[in-house]
Formats: C-alpha cells, sequence, structure tokens
C-alpha cells in the first residue's frame, strides 16, 4: 500500500510540473533612461524564468511596445539554452524602451523552441517604462 502511495504521488507531482505555465517576470536593469522617442541599443532585461518547457533548445525574445506596436524593438536569441532560470544581461542586444513622452507599456514575449525548431511555449510579461 505503502508503494502505491508513493507511485501515485510522484505521477501526481510529475504532471503537476508538466503542466505549470511557462512564465516569466523581468527588470529593466542598469540601462539608460531614455525618453526622447530615439531608442539607445542596449544590453538585455534580467528575465525570470519559470516552467520553462521541457525539452527547450533555443529561447527567443521579442519586445513590442504595446502604445506603438508597429515600431520594431527587435529582441535576440539564447541558442544552446541549458536550463537557466535568469537570464543576465548581455545575453543579446535590442533597441531600448524610449517613449517620446510619458510613460508606455512595453511587452516582451519569449518561444521556447525544442528539436526541429518546434515551438513548445510562449510567454508575455509587460510593464511601464519609465516606472
Amino acid at each position: 500500500m505503502k508503494k502505491l502511495i508513493l507511485i501515485l504521488t510522484i505521477y501526481l507531482i510529475s504532471t503537476i510540473n508538466a503542466n505549470a505555465e511557462f512564465s516569466f517576470t523581468f527588470e529593466w536593469g542598469d540601462i539608460k533612461k531614455c525618453t526622447s522617442g530615439n531608442p539607445n541599443k542596449v544590453e538585455n532585461p534580467i528575465f525570470n524564468l519559470v516552467n520553462v518547457p521541457e525539452g527547450t533548445k533555443e529561447l527567443r525574445f521579442k519586445m513590442k511596445d504595446k502604445d506603438v506596436p508597429q515600431y520594431n524593438h527587435g529582441g535576440g536569441k539564447i541558442k544552446n539554452y541549458g536550463g537557466e532560470t535568469v537570464i543576465q544581461p548581455g545575453a543579446f542586444k535590442y533597441k531600448s524602451p524610449c517613449p517620446p513622452s510619458g510613460s508606455h507599456t512595453y511587452e516582451w514575449t519569449i518561444t521556447a523552441i525544442g528539436d526541429k525548431k518546434k515551438k513548445l511555449g510562449k510567454a508575455k510579461a509587460t510593464r511601464e517604462y519609465p516606472e
């Protein structure tokens, strides 16, 4: 009976973890303040990843200004992803947030890619700049 309970417990824990949603938070970090409307080329924010899908080989990052969605801020890639849960500045460069007046809402999207370029998951997070 104890063995059966142990097996069921392990199964339930693995099922819960397998179904947990891929998500992240980010911090702007130490980027140069910009409110001129002319973005700087800067290092990526600090990303804190949660429940990255199993089998992820690459992470693709893209930032969008929700107030000016047609502007391409770019993003970057981390090839040969090794399971890190924190992505520090310096992994890639992009065009910084730089609203010409007031603050804007910026959205980062991270796509997890597996073998044969298969999309395994996607997560989004937003934050104001300047805060």
